[in-house]
């Protein structure tokens, strides 16, 4: 496993990934920051993500967690994250980089009809500008500075 994480982290320190940045590294766990996608209601979001490795990684997914509140339909209050990606749908293959990617990519398009967060997903889908409005809140209140 050592390898595999010294070979990811060259990988993530010489391949930059927009909005997101390395912020600390223990033994098998990392710390980024993720930074909400343009033209979304993120924009101004600083999110903290931890990525822990388990033992047998890459044969079992990270586990990963916002650890900065979020209002999201696929992300709950406890920071968990909808994505077949961390569950049934892992591969070795898979990099950290690649799921990083992914979970931008689910700031910039939430998935309210597979939601985490029902009521969240509700005021997406019946009322687009409080819910814009809502992740902005939070933001605010909880986003990293």
């Amino acid at each position: 496993m050592a390898k595999r994480l010294n070979i990811e982290l060259q990988q993530i320190n010489s391949n930059c990934i927009d909005n997101i940045n390395l912020l600390e590294i223990n033994e098998n766990r990392w710390i980024f920051i993720i930074k909400g996608p343009v033209d979304t209601p993120y924009e101004n979001g600083k999110y903290k993500l931890s990525v822990e490795f388990p033992k047998d990684y890459p044969y079992s997914p990270p586990l990963i967690l916002f650890l900065t509140r979020i209002y999201h339909p696929n992300i709950n209050s406890l920071g968990q994250i909808c994505l077949d990606i961390l569950k049934n749908q892992w591969s070795p293959i898979l990099t950290i980089s690649k799921v990083l990617i992914s979970i931008c990519s689910l700031l910039s398009e939430p998935n309210p009809e597979d939601p985490l967060e029902i009521d969240i997903a509700k005021v997406m889908k019946n009322n687009y500008e409080q819910y814009c409005k809502n992740v902005k809140e939070y933001i605010e209140k909880y986003g990293e500075k």
